[in-house]
């Protein structure tokens, strides 16, 4: 059976971070707290925590991040199944890696590889 890959982190960008940050925090209770310019991590409790920030016209979307063992390699895979390398690799504060792609349908998913030695 090969390695599962979970949904580990969701992300809501818009143009306005603050009404989105607002909306979800007044609708659903979630902690939300800045990490940079731009971009805030939402905890709701229980699940998965995720992203919300305001990144432009060009990144508004909803999507999830799947995890994979190497970005390079799985963007490579993606790449030979027919989808198309979005955005990344980028480097992220806590020492992984994310990159995003569109499936053959033009879906914005992402992916994260963990720190080394996670």
């Amino acid at each position: 059976m090969p390695h599962a890959h979970p949904v580990v982190h969701f992300e809501i960008l818009g143009r306005d971070q603050k009404l989105l940050e607002e909306f979800y925090k007044s609708v659903f209770h979630w902690q939300i707290d800045p990490i940079m310019e731009g971009y805030s991590i939402a905890k709701p409790g229980t699940g998965i925590s995720g992203g919300i920030g305001a990144m432009g016209e060009a990144r508004h979307h909803v999507t999830f991040y799947i995890a994979v063992a190497d970005v390079a390699a799985a963007l490579a895979q993606i790449e030979s199944k027919g989808g198309k390398k979005a955005f990344g690799p980028h480097p992220i504060p806590d020492g992984g890696i994310i990159a995003g792609f569109t499936d053959p349908e033009g879906n914005v998913i992402g992916l994260v590889q963990g720190p080394k030695g996670m």
